[in-house]
């Protein structure tokens, strides 16, 4: 009996221990363990990515330039995918076999659970015809969002585009997700925070044909998507296609900027792109076509080109002189066709002699700069040429020279102006003299400079001695504001007053004519006062490059420009009537020249076929 009593009492444990091992287990699946629970949701329930609409983006003037279009692409749940008819599939989506194995063991591999984009952008005609048919193909199911349209063909390089986010993206941003997509370049890229807007998500309940019945809970947890914020740039629309109209058969940059703002009216590279090559699924293969293209449409000349500036660069050394007290506007230098020193000579071009400093620029005398760049660094106040050099140097950057400018560029260049470690390497001493560097004094030799610091310098110049950094944007629409270093005055190292006789000089290099020895007449507008530089940088790959530098009107300038023409020769060939036309379309509206035009549009200045030109600057 007490042995029965034993037996029984055994397997009372022995049941009572399996039924807490079940216990445990359901407590483990049910409790512990999602993976069923993940699964089930999973065929009942689908969460969609809302994508919001990208902010629009106008123009000073309130005209349109990008906008959204409706796109959509495929997504694909692994989990849910049954075998389908692949062949109607391929036939809607024009895609093949391999294209579908190879993207479901991708999807498969990313996630059995979580939707991934299977293809992307479909047409509105080829998603119409899927929707009808979507019962067909358990696992895959349409998300809308938008894609970028351009009202017109013009400003790429300062509107930018979007792409996709790659895994460093990702890895540096947590916002975003594979398939998500993310300004690269210009407008896009600068103001991306603000454009982007917020994702949304919909809880979606669907059958197990993958038909959708309604949202989960009534909607309950779903959570909106916020549209980005519109933009309001600083760019005059038609002003840019004028210009890029005018550049279109030459290679270079124009920058164009409002002097009492540092609002860029203007930003023109050529050769240049059409902004929609790189819209929608044809985009990645237009990006190599441009990447390959020997212009290289895609290099922002304006921002990341960096030429020596030439003889503009002679009013900066004409402002330092002044200000270091070793030149005075009655200072006055002979000219004999070259400045000589020994053995050394450095040519200049034949005009009156002697000149003062308001008709050496009105001239562009080399002679004279090399007088005013060795006084500057040989002055007896400093120690040595070095020390000299380096106060030289200081008043070189103050107009933002040799750094970014911290505009809302991201990918602007900082140029170069040398420094004296610099050259103790080349010259290997510290001994080096004011000739072994005297190229400076016309802009050549080492420096470095972008079409937007020339353009900034020359708006520097109009407000007699300080400027505004640079900026695309004027305004975002909503509860935002620009960052305030856009509002501060950047003030150079030189006084105000030193200013006058250098405006002087520059309006007579325009208002007067080739006779008198003014290098910029071309640039004449009738009825306005444009005061200007031009300059020739060299080049050592062909024809030098034509510049010009100018503000309008004289006082109270409205704008100010640079003009870079790559293989133009002297300055006032080509860059500056170039400048003359975009200065008066933007202050009249209209063209009093016309034939300047025709000017303008009928030269084709390449490496291999530069016009040489008979003027002298």
């Amino acid at each position: 009996m007490d042995s029965f009593a034993g037996r029984k009492n055994i397997i009372r444990l022995l049941i009572g221990l399996v039924g807490f091992i079940y216990i445990i287990r359901l407590f483990i699946l049910q409790v512990l363990d999602s993976t069923y629970k993940l699964t089930a949701s999973n065929n009942v329930l689908r969460y969609e990515t809302q994508f919001p609409a990208r902010g629009l983006i106008y123009d000073r003037n309130g005209d349109l330039l990008v906008y959204n279009e409706a796109a959509y692409d495929i997504m694909i749940n692994p989990r849910q995918v049954v075998p389908f008819d692949t062949a109607e599939f391929c036939s809607i989506l024009e895609i093949d076999k391999k294209y579908i194995d190879e993207n479901i063991l991708k999807a498969r591999q990313y996630s059995l659970y979580k939707p991934s984009i299977f293809l992307k952008q479909v047409s509105s005609i080829a998603y119409a015809q899927l929707q009808e048919k979507l019962f067909k193909f358990p696992g895959f199911f349409v998300q809308p969002r938008t894609i970028r349209k351009y009202t017109s063909t013009h400003a790429a390089h300062v509107l930018g585009y979007v792409g996709e986010v790659n895994e460093k993206m990702i890895e540096s941003n947590q916002y975003y997700k594979l398939g998500d997509y993310i300004g690269i370049s210009g407008i896009e890229q600068s103001y991306e925070e603000y454009l982007k807007g917020k994702k949304g998500i919909s809880i979606l309940l669907v059958d197990v044909h993958n038909r959708i019945k309604g949202p989960y809970n009534n909607g309950r947890f779903d959570e909106k998507a916020v549209v980005g914020s519109n933009v309001i740039s600083t760019i005059d629309i038609e002003l840019q296609k004028y210009g890029e109209e005018l550049m279109q058969n030459l290679t270079g940059s124009v920058v164009a900027i409002e002097p009492a703002t540092g609002e860029i009216l203007a930003l023109i590279s050529t050769p240049n792109y059409d902004p929609d090559l790189l819209v929608g699924r044809i985009r990645t293969k237009n990006y190599n076509i441009l990447m390959m293209d020997s212009l290289k449409p895609l290099f922002n000349r304006a921002l990341m080109a960096q030429y020596p500036p030439g003889s503009t660069f002679k009013v900066i050394n004409a402002l330092i002189g002044q200000q270091e007290k070793v030149l005075f506007p009655y200072t006055s230098y002979s000219c004999q066709g070259g400045y000589v020193v020994g053995r050394f000579r450095l040519g200049c071009h034949i005009h009156s002699s002697p000149l003062d400093l308001v008709q050496s620029i009105k001239n562009s005398c080399n002679t004279y700069y090399c007088h005013v760049f060795r006084s500057i660094l040989d002055n007896s106040k400093y120690p040595s040429v070095r020390d000299a050099f380096d106060s030289w140097r200081n008043h070189v950057m103050s107009f933002g020279f040799g750094k970014p400018l911290n505009s809302d560029f991201g990918n602007e260049l900082a140029g170069l102006v040398p420094s004296k470690e610099l050259y103790d390497r080349i010259h290997k001493t510290e001994n080096w003299k004011s000739l072994n560097v005297i190229s400076l004094a016309i802009g050549q030799g080492e420096m470095g400079t972008t079409p937007l610091q020339m353009a900034n310098m020359t708006a520097a110049i109009a407000n007699r001695g300080y400027y505004f950094i640079p900026h695309i944007v004027k305004e975002i629409e909503g509860d935002f504001s620009l960052d305030k270093r856009f509002y501060e005055k950047q003030f150079t190292t030189i006084d105000s007053s030193y200013f006058e006789p250098v405006v002087h000089g520059m309006e007579l290099a325009v208002n007067g004519d080739y006779a008198g020895g003014s290098t910029a007449w071309r640039a004449q507008i009738p009825n306005i006062i444009v005061c200007g530089k031009t300059g020739t940088a060299q080049n050592p790959h062909g024809e030098d490059h034509s510049i010009f530098i100018a503000f309008a009107p004289k006082d109270n300038p409205k704008i100010a420009i640079a003009v870079y023409i790559e293989n133009g020769g002297f300055g006032g060939t080509w860059a500056a009537p170039l400048a003359k036309l975009m200065i008066e379309k933007y202050l009249n509206d209209s063209i009093s020249q016309p034939y300047y035009e025709d000017y303008i549009l009928n030269a084709h200045l390449t490496i291999e076929n530069a016009k040489k030109s008979k003027y002298m600057e």
